[in-house]
C-alpha cells in the first residue's frame, strides 16, 4: 500500500499440564504481536494429542471470534501465527500454524524468519516426491523435520538434526503430541523469548505478548538453542550455540514494539538513543520536531531531548485501515497517504519542522508526507532517518528489495533531498547501529545498511521462484 516496509511475523506458544482454553491465551498474545503481521492469523490447539488449527487471512479480530475459539476447543497447549509474507502470497495456504499429520505422530509448527536456501531445499524434497501446498518456507522446514523424525529417537532430536539443513533465518515453536519446542537459529536473526504465566510456559517472539497475558518473562532464547517442555519439565539443547550472533537491528529500529525488551534492551530507549545522534550529527534550527507514526515518534522525541526543540504531535494517524485496503486508480493511491495519516495543522503552520521518520526505501512516501506538510503551512522541512539508507537487500526476513528498487542506491544525499523535496536530509550513522541496544550483549545483523552479511547468502536469491505454482 505505501513506499514502506513491514512487518515481520509474529510467534507464540503455550505450555500447560492441565486442560483449559488455551486459545483464548493464544489470541490474546497474537493480537499484542499484531504489530508484526497483519496479512493473516491462525491458533493450533493441542488436546492430549489431537491437533485442531484454524488460520485464515485478516487481522487477528477477523480471523478469530468467540465461536471460532471454542470450536479450538480446550487443550494443553497451543501455538499461534500472525504473518507478513517476505516469500509466498498471501493466501490461506500460507496462513500458518501448519498443522501436519505423520507417521510418528501429529505436528505443528510456525515460523518467524527467512531461509537463504529454501528453495534448493524444497526442490530437492520435490524430486524425492513431497508435494507442497504452500510457497512458504514453514513447510520446508516441516519437511526436514519429518525426514529426519523418521531416523531420530524423538521430534527434539529431529529438530536438532534439521537445523544442519536449514540456512537463514527462524524463530520456531512446535508442537508435537506431547511437547513444545522453541528454537532459534544459529545467529538468532530474530528474537524468541520464554516466560511463565501461572504453571504454564509461554514463548513469544516479542515481550510484549506476555505483558498482554500477564505472564512472568523469564529469558531469551539463545542464538541456535532448543527448549523443550513436556510433562517432564524444560530442558535445553545447546548443540547449535556458541557460533557468532546476528540480530536483527532492524528489530530496534522499527519492526520491534516500543514496550518490548528484547535481548536485554528496551526497543523504546533504543529508538530515544537513535534520534538523539540524529540531534548531534545533524543540528538543525527549526521551532518543532514530529514523527511519522508510529515507529518515528520515539525517535523523534529523542531528537527533541537532544536538540531542545520542542516535541509536537504532528500526524494522526487513522489506524483502522488493513492491508487489503483498495485503491483501484493512480489518483486514489496519490490519496491514500492522506487516508492514512493527517496532518495536525497548527503543530506546523509558520514553523520549521523536523520531520524524523524510520526508514527511506523507494522514496516515493516521504514525498507524500513532506507535500502535505508543506500544504500545511510548514514553512520548512528538515528529514532525519533513525536508520541509514539501504543499500541493499534482505535476505533473512525484512522485505528490503532489490538495490534498483532502493533510493539510497540511485542519489546521494543531496539528490535524494531534492527528490524528497526537504530542506535538509540526514541518516543515522552506521558507527552508531551497535549503541542503540547498549545492554544487549548480542552481535547484529546490519547487511542491508552495509552490503556484509554475517552468514553467506546466495548471488541471486528469487523471493520464491515457486509462486507460479499455486496462482
Amino acid at each position: 500500500m505505501f513506499d514502506t516496509l513491514h512487518e515481520e511475523c509474529g510467534v507464540f506458544g503455550i505450555y500447560g499440564k492441565d486442560t483449559y482454553d488455551v486459545a483464548s491465551s493464544a489470541y490474546m498474545a497474537l493480537y499484542a504481536l499484531q504489530h508484526r503481521g497483519q496479512e493473516s492469523a491462525g491458533i493450533a490447539v493441542n488436546d492430549r494429542g489431537v491437533i485442531t488449527c484454524f488460520k485464515d487471512v485478516g487481522l487477528v479480530p477477523e480471523v478469530f471470534n468467540r465461536e471460532r475459539l471454542d470450536a479450538l476447543g480446550e487443550g494443553q497447549m497451543a501455538i499461534g501465527h500472525v504473518r507478513y509474507s517476505t516469500t509466498g502470497v498471501a493466501t490461506r495456504q500460507n496462513a500458518q500454524p501448519l498443522a501436519i499429520r505423520h507417521v510418528k505422530g501429529p505436528l505443528a509448527l510456525a515460523h518467524n524468519g527467512n531461509l537463504t536456501n529454501a528453495n534448493e531445499l524444497r526442490e530437492k524434497f520435490e524430486l524425492s516426491g513431497a508435494i507442497f501446498h504452500s510457497t512458504n518456507d514453514t513447510e520446508v522446514i516441516s519437511y526436514c523435520i519429518t525426514t529426519h523424525r523418521l531416523t531420530s529417537k524423538s521430534i527434539e532430536e529431529a529438530l536438532e538434526k534439521a537445523m544442519y539443513d536449514l540456512k537463514g533465518a527462524y524463530s520456531l515453536v512446535v508442537m508435537s503430541a506431547q511437547k513444545l519446542i522453541a528454537a532459534r537459529d544459529p545467529q538468532g536473526f530474530r528474537p524468541l523469548c520464554m516466560g511463565r504465566l501461572g504453571d504454564e510456559i509461554v514463548f513469544a517472539s516479542e515481550t510484549c505478548a506476555f505483558d498482554s497475558l500477564g505472564a512472568t518473562f523469564i529469558r531469551d532464547i539463545e542464538p541456535g538453542e532448543i527448549v523443550v517442555v513436556d510433562k517432564n519439565g524444560i530442558r535445553s539443547i545447546r548443540t547449535h550455540c556458541g557460533q557468532k550472533s546476528a540480530l536483527c537491528i532492524f528489530e530496534f529500529i522499527y519492526l520491534a514494539r516500543p514496550d518490548s525488551i528484547i535481548e536485554g534492551s528496551s526497543v523504546h530507549e533504543a529508538r530515544l538513543r537513535a534520534g538523539a545522534f540524529l540531534a548531534l550529527d545533524y543540528p538543525v534550527q527549526a521551532d518543532v520536531v514530529i514523527g511519522v507514526p508510529d515507529s518515528g515518534l520515539d525517535a523523534a522525541l529523542g531528537f527533541s531531548k537532544q536538540s531542545g526543540i520542542p516535541y509536537g504531535v504532528g500526524f494522526i494517524k487513522n489506524r483502522y485501515i488493513g492491508r487489503t485496503f483498495i485503491q483501484p486508480t493512480q489518483k486514489q493511491r496519490e490519496r491514500s497517504v492522506h487516508i492514512k495519516l493527517n496532518v495536525l495543522k497548527s503543530t506546523v503552520e509558520g514553523k520549521r519542522v523536523v520531520l524524523v521518520d524510520d526508514s527511506i526505501v523507494r522514496g516515493t512516501t516521504s514525498t507524500r508526507i513532506v507535500k502535505i506538510l508543506r500544504d500545511a503551512g510548514a514553512k520548512e522541512v528538515h528529514m532525519r532517518i533513525s536508520s541509514p539508507p539501504f543499500i541493499d537487500r534482505c535476505y533473512f526476513g525484512t522485505d528490503v528489495d532489490s538495490k534498483d528498487k532502493l533510493i539510497a542506491c540511485q542519489m546521494n544525499l543531496e539528490e535524494m533531498a531534492k527528490f524528497i523535496g526537504v530542506d535538509s536530509l540526514g541518516f543515522l550513522g552506521i558507527e552508531h547501529l551497535d549503541k542503540l541496544a547498549c545492554n544487549s550483549k548480542c552481535g547484529f545483523c546490519t547487511g542491508c545498511f552495509t552490503g556484509k552479511y554475517p552468514i553467506e547468502v546466495p548471488e541471486d536469491m528469487p523471493k520464491d521462484k515457486f509462486e507460479q505454482k499455486i496462482q
